[in-house]
């Protein structure tokens, strides 16, 4: 697998991608960012895209705002989630964070994992967010849990 930063020959590839995730458009914080229109480090198996992870720097703080796999348990999102806090570093930034919902009990654990840590619950957010900026987020999401609240988590760079 070679991990590697988007380059602008890959971004039709990384829409297609995003969009078969469902997640070239997020909503978090109260606004739609186009993910795909972002930086990202991509991971490739020979010419087949699978993984990215898209990301947006502000000052000291780097967002990673999707990271996806094609195949779990592989290390790809593991080794995405260090290339852009290798980037995130190399920029200046003290700090890598990340939202979930809280529904996905599996990306609370996934990054936990590696060093994250619980920063911020905004209750009611997914909500506000289906209300004015993405209608089409469903009600329920993993497991069956209600899909209402985003969870922040910060890694210290």
């Amino acid at each position: 697998m070679e991990v590697r930063p988007k380059r602008e020959q890959d971004d039709a590839q990384l829409r297609t991608f995003l969009e078969h995730n469902n997640a070239a458009r997020v909503a978090r914080r109260g606004e739609l960012v186009d993910a795909a229109a972002q930086p990202a480090v991509l991971a490739w198996s020979g010419e087949e895209l699978v993984g990215a992870a898209t990301y947006v720097v502000r000052g000291p703080a780097c967002e990673l705002l999707t990271l996806h796999a094609s195949q779990r348990f592989a290390g790809t999102g593991t080794a995405l989630v260090a290339a852009v806090r290798e980037i995130a570093r190399q920029g200046g930034c003290s700090v890598l964070w990340v939202v979930t919902t809280n529904d996905n009990v599996d990306a609370l654990r996934f990054y936990q994992r590696r060093g994250f840590r619980l920063a911020r619950l905004s209750a009611g957010a997914v909500d506000e967010s289906r209300r004015t900026v993405k209608p089409e987020i469903p009600a329920s999401g993993e497991h069956g849990i209600p899909l209402r609240d985003e969870i922040e988590l910060e890694l210290d760079i």
